[in-house]
């Protein structure tokens, strides 16, 4: 090994042709990376552009206006046994979906050890919490369109409030929704041993491999992280 690592060392260009060598990809790069998931990570990087594309006009939108910008912490308050308490709902739903990202790491992990119940528990656990945030941004949606909140205005200031947050949340909450639907299926396909015998079909790959397992998982934390910057930058600032 010490031979090996010695033969790459000195092979390796010195210099700013080092450096570049070091931070740029080309063919090599994916040589070995399956077409799913080098497609999943292109489908990931054309989203980030959308997504930030929608959170800098937000920005630039919130920046930009004279009419003051209503309050997140009043806006999305709760009344609790009487009891005012600020971003107590998005509290909850940042932490659900915080935790999904946990059990579909153990999924991944599971799916590699060929843990095939393990696995499918994961993926329906994951696929429930998932489901449990987009009923509690359902929840959120509906209390703030009984308040008076429309794409075209809202109650306390500003009127490209209700545009921006319908837009962000719902364009998030969409990609949840389709990713709750994939888990469920490929929870299914994971516990009927379609990964084990090869059977033909959607989402399905080579007998013994659970790579659908990986791709999938990397959809749902780009998902997950991208709701930390939307909680950062919409609720909190």
């Amino acid at each position: 090994m010490e031979g090996i690592a010695q033969t790459q060392a000195a092979q390796r260009p010195g210099g700013m042709e080092g450096f570049v060598a070091d931070w740029s990809s080309d063919q090599r790069a994916f040589k070995n990376v399956s077409w799913g998931k080098a497609m999943m990570w292109i489908f990931l990087l054309s989203d980030t552009f959308v997504f930030g594309c929608f959170l800098l006009s937000y920005m630039t939108v919130r920046m930009s206006t004279r009419v003051p910008w209503p309050n997140p912490s009043e806006v999305f308050a709760l009344e609790i046994f009487g009891t005012h308490m600020p971003l107590i709902l998005i509290a909850i739903m940042t932490f659900v979906l915080i935790t999904s990202s946990g059990t579909m790491a153990m999924a991944v992990n599971c799916g590699y050890r060929r843990d095939r119940g393990r696995t499918a528990i994961l993926l329906v656990v994951t696929a429930l919490l998932g489901a449990t945030f987009v009923g509690m941004q359902a929840f959120e949606w509906t209390k703030l369109i009984h308040e008076g909140v429309r794409p075209w205005g809202n109650p306390w200031g500003a009127e490209q409030f209700g545009s921006a947050f319908f837009m962000i949340t719902g364009f998030h909450g969409t990609h949840v929704t389709i990713g709750v639907i994939f888990l469920l299926i490929v929870a299914r396909k994971v516990w009927r041993g379609d990964y084990d015998d090869g059977r033909p079909g959607f989402f399905t790959s080579r007998g013994g491999r659970y790579e659908i397992v990986e791709i999938t998982g990397l959809y749902w934390h780009f998902v997950d992280l991208v709701w930390v910057f939307i909680f950062a930058l919409f609720y909190l600032w």
